[in-house]
């Protein structure tokens, strides 16, 4: 029989009435490279030229799907952040320093950006929706050198020392450079491990760690070279005793800071109180990992104009069956407000997306399987988004009336790598019955949870099938040949060719089949009652009826053998909704249960975090599915954690020449969490793989911090005076710079605070840097007290002898 499928469209008018068309639908990808917003727009344009000519009148052509204009709305959306970004940046200095310097760093930020834009050629990146989060994310950054450099360079210009403007900038970028590179070359330390994130996670975030990194080394030479010969340029025509004399002053930043440091850096047991509640706080904010405030999930979901319901009928369940239950959820999706339209697919699959690749959408093909494809309104256009309206699509089916054994799951777009489904326990054992048995009973435990929802399992139920045997006594009996029995089934029930309709103009020609109609199919006593030739004997022209010489029955048929890397495994598959969505909480809850079901006489099985188990003699379940990838990026995350905190502790005792002043320097490394778990908690998101690559960006940009004042503490010039003295004004002077290169940051970081997708990257940046870098110009004088300051007022020089000048000053007039 010729194999059957159905489409249809259907439409929701203005007045809530459903418009249900047969449909015919065609997907067209592009290659390799290719521009997704070119190939749409001139496919569009090619079906507008076929209107009239090719498709004839009276046949609608709609576009349902459009992932070339997704894509162009996304890049728009995208660089308008970029764009907003830069600005909002230029705008902060030239409230905090001056226009000259705004001017500056309105040139800096697209030199950069354009020669990370050809690196990124050069590497082989597209401009995509992440690589260009990458250079949202690399801006706040790449201007750190740029802010560091021009700050100091007016500075210089406003001590009013006699030097010329060039002379002084030359001397200010020198005062930097050496800290300046080193830190620079910690930021790119702290992202390129990440480029090394091995599974699906690591080609999908690799833009970020890549274009970020070049970012920050094309940024430094702007600074260094670009930025002074602008400053001198913009400067205006006078010497350099009027240029900017107010930045000699630390100014009220400054005057903030010793007033905030002071009471701290009293005493030796002030600083150590300090030190020992700041690292209280720390470790107590990692509670919230723990009490679940701040649950832990590879990817949020992402806001997508389309979602897709699979319908599973049991085996044997034919085409119309399917298409009912498609009509009948239809029907009570369709008056969801953002909904714009609905393909029903019985019997084939809907046109798939990445994630049909992975769930093998190609592959439903047969009649008890269907699709319904819903588009909804553009993101901008309605409230909520495309998550809400899954649970809601859920819900509104939970009771949906089907045949006993129906599956029917509502399917997200992901947000990332696609996986077979969100929580998926494989099932490994001696035999196929041991296996199934305990995967049903893991699969009971999977209904009994109340947040694991489309429970589903591998196997389903046997396809039935009818057995037609030949009765071997009767055939000789009747004098039947065996081969007339089977030209007759044959022809019963697969119909008959008697012909061609030759169509012409170099298409196919079409078969002519002769055939039973669908109904007519069922064994009956109508088809018992088919003639059969009894010719098998010379002369013989009798005939006798089919039922005669065969015995017909029902049987079910055989269950599917699933193989993994070569080894039978049945498997149990869900989606998580409601008090927790990522699949570690669905797991832990399941092994719970699992330790405290009652097995009865099967073996308990061994639970598996990762790897297939090598002694299958005992049932284990492997846990799959999303844990497998977040399994292997926050794996591989720490690993590239722990590479970028040894090659920052590398590259700082290269340039201090000291094995424990990295240590105070890495010190403030762990504040950030001070900031990032309350502001994922605030915010009711999720700890992401996003979020842990801004935690490991800022290992980076607060040990710059650090280098730049620790640096600002080892050059003093005043070596004579005391430790509290020193510290305080390093940190009344380097605070300003370290407080704009934050302030940058964490602007970049806000433009993105609203995507779902790197929501996780902009609260570890906006709230980590904002603690962090409050904390590091405290935290780092308060470790120089404990530790260092008796030797200190051991070693210290005397003060040198005051001038007559300054004698003169000092005394009252």
């Amino acid at each position: 029989a010729p194999t059957e499928a159905r489409s249809w469209n259907i439409t929701v008018g203005g007045d809530g009435a459903a418009t249900r068309t047969p449909a015919v639908s065609l997907a067209i990808a592009k290659r390799a490279g290719a521009n997704a917003v070119v190939v749409s727009e001139r496919v569009i344009d090619k079906i507008e030229s076929l209107d009239g000519a090719l498709i004839p009148p009276g046949i609608e052509v709609r576009i349902t799907r459009d992932y070339g204009e997704t894509a162009n709305e996304k890049a728009n959306e995208l660089l308008f952040h970029l764009g907003l970004a830069t600005v909002s940046i230029v705008l902060l200095i030239a409230f905090a320093i001056g226009w000259r310097e705004a001017l500056v760093t309105l040139v800096v930020i697209p030199t950069t950006i354009l020669l990370t834009l050809f690196a990124a050629k050069v590497m082989g990146y597209t401009i995509n929706r992440v690589s260009l989060f990458a250079l949202i994310f690399a801006i706040g950054i790449l201007v750190d050198d740029a802010i560091v450099v021009i700050e100091n360079i007016a500075r210089h210009w406003g001590m009013n020392d006699g030097r010329s403007r060039i002379n002084a900038a030359v001397q200010a970028v020198a005062e930097v450079g050496n800290p300046t590179i080193v830190a620079t070359l910690t930021v790119i330390a702290a992202l390129l491990p990440m480029l090394f994130v091995s599974g699906l996670m690591g080609p999908y975030m690799a833009p970020i760690p890549a274009n970020a990194s070049a970012a920050m080394l094309f940024s430094f030479f702007v600074a260094v070279a670009i930025a002074p010969w602008l400053m001198v340029k913009l400067a205006p025509r006078q010497t350099a005793h009027s240029v900017a004399v107010s930045h000699h002053d630390e100014g009220a930043l400054g005057r903030a800071y010793r007033a905030v440091a002071g009471p701290i850096l009293a005493s030796r047991g002030r600083s150590l109180i300090f030190l020992v509640l700041v690292g209280v706080a720390t470790l107590a904010t990692m509670v919230l990992f723990v009490t679940r405030d701040v649950t832990v999930k590879l990817l949020p979901f992402d806001n997508k104009s389309e979602l897709q319901v699979t319908v599973d009928l049991p085996e044997g369940a034919s085409l119309e069956d399917t298409e009912r239950v498609l009509f009948a959820a239809a029907a009570r999706i369709e008056t969801l407000p953002e909904l714009t339209s609905i393909q029903a697919y019985a019997g084939t699959a809907a046109p798939f997306n990445f994630n049909g690749l992975v769930r093998h959408s190609y592959l439903r093909s047969t009649p008890e399987l269907g699709d319904l494809q819903l588009n909804l309104t553009p993101k901008g256009e309605r409230s909520r988004e495309s998550h809400a309206i899954a649970l809601d699509v859920r819900q509104r089916l939970a009771d949906l009336p089907a045949p006993e054994g129906t599956s029917i799951k509502v399917v997200e777009v992901p947000p990332g790598p696609p996986v077979l489904a969100t929580l998926l326990a494989e099932i490994y054992g001696p035999d196929a019955a041991t296996r199934r048995a305990v995967a049903e009973e893991v699969k009971a435990i999977f209904k009994d949870t109340d947040f694991i929802v489309d429970v589903d399992d591998s196997w389903g139920s046997p396809r039935p099938r009818l057995r037609v045997s030949i009765d071997q006594d009767q055939l000789e009996y009747f004098g039947v040949e065996q081969s007339a029995v089977y030209d007759t089934l044959r022809a019963l029930l697969g119909g008959v060719t008697v012909g061609y309709s030759h169509r012409g103009e170099g298409r196919d020609p079409i078969e002519i089949v002769v055939r039973l109609p669908k109904s007519g199919l069922t064994w009956s006593e109508r088809l018992a009652a088919t003639p059969v030739a009894a010719d098998s004997q010379p002369g013989n022209r009798a005939v006798i009826e089919l039922g005669d010489v065969v015995h017909v029955g029902e049987e079910a048929g055989s269950l599917p053998i699933f193989r993994r890397d070569g080894h039978f495994a049945e498997m149990v598959t869900a989606e998580l909704a409601g008090a927790y969505e990522a699949p570690i909480y669905g797991m832990i809850e399941v092994d719970r249960r699992i330790a405290e079901h009652d097995w009865g006489s099967l073996p308990k099985a061994a639970i598996s975090l990762h790897g297939q188990p090598e002694d299958e003699a005992t049932p284990t379940l492997l846990w799959d599915g999303e844990w497998e990838i977040t399994y292997v990026t926050f794996r591989d995350m720490g690993a590239a954690f722990a590479i970028a905190i040894l090659g920052i502790y590398v590259l700082v005792v290269a340039q201090f020449g000291s094995f424990k002043l990295p240590l105070v320097i890495l010190t403030p490394v762990p504040l950030t969490l001070i900031g990032i778990m309350p502001g994922h908690w605030l915010l009711g998101a999720p700890f992401t793989a996003t979020s842990m690559i801004g935690f490991i960006a800022l290992a980076g940009i607060i040990v710059r911090n650090s280098i730049l004042l620790v640096d600002f503490i080892r050059e003093h010039p005043q070596k004579y005076r005391s430790l509290r003295e020193i510290l305080l004004d390093a940190g009344a002077i380097r605070f300003k710079p370290i407080l704009l290169t934050a302030l940058a940051a964490m602007i970049g970081a806000a433009t993105i605070l609203l995507d779902p997708i790197f929501q996780g990257l902009a609260i570890s940046l906006l709230f980590g840097l904002l603690s962090s870098t409050l904390l590091t110009v405290l935290v780092i004088p308060a470790i120089y007290i404990v530790l260092r300051e008796k030797h200190h007022e051991r070693t210290r020089p005397e003060p040198p002898p005051a001038s007559a000048a300054e004698t003169a000053h000092a005394a009252p007039g």
